[in-house]
């Protein structure tokens, strides 16, 4: 740790080449406000407590999907699995109807994709900001999963497959 007393540029850089050296599932987190569906492509999602079931979701504040986050009182955690990366890739563009691509059904008044590897409805019960994001707690409501799908994961600007990493070394995650 040679770099103390780095200039907070070079620190912000730092952490930012640090993070993209992390493997992380991809989630679509999506809501409902006014009637409208709103959606963004997040890695900063975490389970948080089993009792009871919640999860966090980690979202900048200049995101198109804050501001009807912090109106709606449900959003929906979709974990994508390598059979959605094209309704990923859509989710990127951003001038597009996020949810042109994919089956979408309402559940609970929430988007989910009916191909997610899981979806996870929450009832949002606490809002934290902090530095550029907000942190959304949610308690859940409805939780579907598929046995079979493989993790949609992201590392360094990319989209890889673990199921290959961990059949090339003969390991089960």
């Amino acid at each position: 740790m040679s770099d103390v007393g780095q200039s907070h540029e070079a620190l912000v850089e730092a952490f930012r080449d640090s993070m993209r050296h992390v493997a992380a599932t991809v989630y679509a987190v999506t809501t409902i406000d006014n009637g409208q569906r709103y959606g963004i492509l997040a890695t900063a999602v975490s389970s948080l407590s089993f009792e009871p079931p919640s999860l966090l979701v980690c979202v900048n504040r200049t995101a198109s999907l804050h501001d009807p986050l912090e109106r709606a009182e449900r959003f929906c955690v979709n974990i994508l699995g390598l059979g959605n990366r094209d309704v990923a890739n859509h989710f990127m563009r951003p001038d597009a109807d996020r949810f042109a691509v994919g089956d979408w059904l309402e559940v609970e008044g929430t988007p989910i994709l009916s191909t997610a590897q899981s979806s996870l409805v929450c009832r949002t019960v606490h809002r934290h900001e902090f530095g550029t994001h907000t942190i959304f707690i949610g308690e859940l409501l409805a939780a579907k999963h598929r046995q079979d799908a493989t993790p949609l994961t992201y590392f360094d600007r990319n989209y890889i497959d673990i199921s290959e990493a961990s059949r090339r070394s003969g390991q089960k995650a």
